[in-house]
């Protein structure tokens, strides 16, 4: 079941401190999920996630793991004693890899009795093109490179992966509704690009298949950021069909 169109948008908390994050999700009452990044994290570490929960927010884990299998698995339990709700790891750093953290997250959800976390395979960053990928020993294709490290993330147990926009369908077509797909690099009609290339609006996200939508700058970066929050999901909500 697809989520509704407010749950589908997760906030990213791209500020340096705790005070700030928290001031930040005070100011967005309505919504759910909070994107906790590497600055974020690096800075404030754990400490972060009981004033989130004190909150009743949920937390998706940004921090894109990429090591050998024990110690992401290892790294996977310990997040996972916070209690968040979805977390990130490169698919490229392989299938064995993947597995191990699917199976700690299994384990772990089974001995707090509670529901399991959304892992996601991070496949082609969305400040990557093509040219980028060449220049570190990779083919041009991104599509191509996304849908492979998919398959992998699929292979491993993983829930779902993170990509563009701009792969949504071929993912979709490749595997229908088997991989949560979740994106970054949505910006609505009257935001600007900023950083990054492979962009899409919500309403198009959506429509091509996305199940969440990462958002940060158009909504945190407003005078009002609850009021840049209910705009998008007003948007989304007109343009089903």
């Amino acid at each position: 079941m697809s989520p509704a169109n407010a749950d589908r948008i997760i906030i990213a908390l791209d500020v340096q401190t705790k005070e700030e994050a928290i001031a930040l999700v005070g100011r967005l009452p309505d919504a759910r999920t909070f994107k906790v990044g590497l600055e974020l994290f690096t800075a404030e570490g754990p400490a972060l996630f009981r004033p989130l929960k004190v909150l009743r927010k949920d937390i998706f884990l940004d921090l894109k793991l990429h090591d050998i299998p024990n110690t992401v698995s290892g790294a996977v339990r310990s997040a996972l004693k916070h209690g968040v709700q979805m977390m990130t790891l490169h698919a490229s750093g392989g299938r064995d890899m993947m597995a191990r953290a699917a199976e700690a997250a299994r384990a772990a959800a089974g001995e707090a009795s509670g529901p399991k976390p959304l892992l996601l395979g991070v496949t082609v960053l969305t400040s990557l093109k093509g040219s980028d990928l060449g220049e570190i020993g990779q083919g041009e294709d991104v599509a191509a490179q996304v849908l492979r490290l998919a398959g992998l993330v699929k292979a491993a147990g993983l829930d779902g992966v993170v990509c563009s926009p701009r792969e949504i369908e071929a993912l979709r077509r490749e595997f229908g509704r088997e991989l949560v797909i979740v994106t970054p690099g949505i910006r609505p009609v009257w935001a600007a690009a900023q950083d990054q290339k492979r962009i899409m609006t919500p309403a198009e996200a959506v429509a091509a298949g996305a199940d969440y939508l990462v958002i940060g700058r158009p909504i945190t970066g407003a005078p009002s950021p609850n009021e840049a929050f209910l705009r998008i999901v007003e948007e989304l909500d007109q343009s089903r069909p």
